[in-house]
């Protein structure tokens, strides 16, 4: 049987756990609590004296100093081997992320399905692509989809039409991609007042070699156990992915989309005429689109392989737990 000094504000706090049992040192007749309870008790009082900054001995006994608003008393709490006092305490560590990360997140998780699902809609009605200022149906394609068309006048190899729901899929395109933008502002400038991009996603000294980023690699295709610090952090290939993505990725394809409407670009040509033409940006709209779809793609697979239940609680509750799903 283990024993730790608890101080509570000058208060004797004495219990004993024996055979599975707790009672209170000093009662007539024991409580009949099991170990799973005594085990809560103990974690109440390690949050009382969480301030209090214990000073474990060898011997297995752990002191408290009383704080000079105290008395300069202490008290003795007895438990059973497999009751740990030493567990961390629920929700003592910080956030796994912070609240506005957690919500540009979600948030941008609906804007890009909400744009996949209305980009694919437009594609449907023209699946032909090409280089260069101007492209139609009288044009040599670059390349060309093997899908129906919802248009009888694009030519295809199907000899039916597929519905067109081009109208709505173009209007609500256009309301998830200023989602899109306007969450990115927030997450962007947030990440540079709190220092997020420095702390969270900037490359770690010392993470910055091919070995490091092999390590990784390796670990993760053997399914090996996960670091104990990553789940406070990023590991180095996710720090360079998602600097890719949120610094590269998602700005081109906010770029070649913008890129496409004659609105903005008669205010600014030079975003078009960079890019080679409007159909040249089209084209490279739809590449850089499914490089996310592939980001998203082997994003969600990481996570089943890390602990789905446990990153997404990560992910909704900002608390980082224990893998459970290894």
């Amino acid at each position: 049987m283990g024993c730790a000094w608890l101080s509570n504000a000058g208060m004797l706090l004495m219990s004993c756990v024996d055979g599975g049992r707790l009672c209170a040192v000093g009662e007539e007749d024991c409580a009949g609590e099991t170990v799973a309870r005594a085990q809560r008790r103990v974690t109440a009082i390690r949050r009382m004296e969480a301030p209090l900054m214990p000073r474990i001995s060898q011997t297995g006994t752990q002191e408290l100093s009383v704080g000079p608003d105290h008395a300069p008393t202490r008290s003795r709490a007895c438990y059973a081997a497999r009751v740990s006092t030493t567990a961390p305490l629920a929700n003592s560590a910080p956030p796994r992320h912070a609240a506005v990360v957690r919500v540009t997140h979600w948030l941008t998780v609906i804007a890009f399905f909400a744009l996949l699902i209305t980009g694919m809609e437009i594609v449907i009605s023209h699946p032909r692509f090409y280089w260069g200022e101007v492209g139609n149906v009288m044009t040599q394609p670059a390349f060309t989809i093997p899908i129906p068309s919802s248009r009888g006048s694009v030519p295809t190899a199907y000899k039916f039409v597929m519905p067109d729901e081009n109208g709505w899929s173009r209007y609500l395109h256009f309301e998830a991609a200023w989602l899109l933008v306007l969450t990115g502002l927030v997450y962007a400038l947030y990440s540079l007042w709190s220092g997020h991009f420095r702390r969270d996603l900037a490359p770690a000294r010392g993470e910055r070699s091919w070995r490091d980023y092999r390590d990784v690699l390796r670990m993760t295709l053997r399914r090996e156990k996960t670091d104990a610090a990553e789940w406070h952090s990023y590991n180095p290939v996710q720090r360079a992915t998602y600097l890719v993505v949120i610094f590269g990725l998602i700005p081109f394809v906010i770029w070649t989309g913008l890129a496409m409407s004659p609105a903005f670009t008669a205010a600014m040509p030079w975003t078009v005429e960079a890019l080679g033409g409007r159909q040249t940006a089209r084209t490279l709209h739809f590449f850089v689109s499914w490089a996310l779809v592939l980001f998203v793609v082997v994003h969600v697979t990481m996570i089943s392989m890390a602990g789905f239940r446990s990153r997404m609680r990560a992910m909704v509750t900002g608390r980082a737990a224990a893998r459970e799903d290894a």
